[in-house]
């Protein structure tokens, strides 16, 4: 198996368990996507708190030439600690939602 196979394994498996979740509010559908011809994956919410709309993204993860780039994480705790203790590098791990100048100063690939 190749190392972008491999994450895209580990992705979907950190995503999945999330989607196991219910949130505890409101009446939400949790959604997993998962492109698996462009390396895409994510865990949305659709539905309604109240009188209030809930749609959008939780988590958008994409794995693209050997590196898995965190677009969105809207965990509690980040989903970042989890792939390193499944096996994936900080430096295989982008940090996508940061501005590229900032990258720099993590402990993390910068792209």
């Amino acid at each position: 198996m190749d190392r972008d196979e491999h994450y895209r394994e580990i992705v979907r498996g950190v995503i999945r368990s999330y989607a196991a979740l219910k949130p505890s509010y409101g009446d939400i559908e949790v959604e997993t996507i998962f492109d698996e011809t462009n390396g895409h994956y994510e865990l949305m919410y659709a539905g309604w708190h109240g009188n209030h709309r809930i749609h959008g993204a939780v988590l958008h993860v994409d794995v693209k030439n050997g590196k898995v780039w965190i677009q969105h994480d809207g965990i509690e705790e980040g989903i970042t600690p989890e792939l390193l203790e499944a096996g994936i590098p900080r430096e295989h791990i982008v940090l996508g939602f940061q501005p590229p100048h900032a990258r720099k100063l993590t402990d993390f690939a910068v792209g």
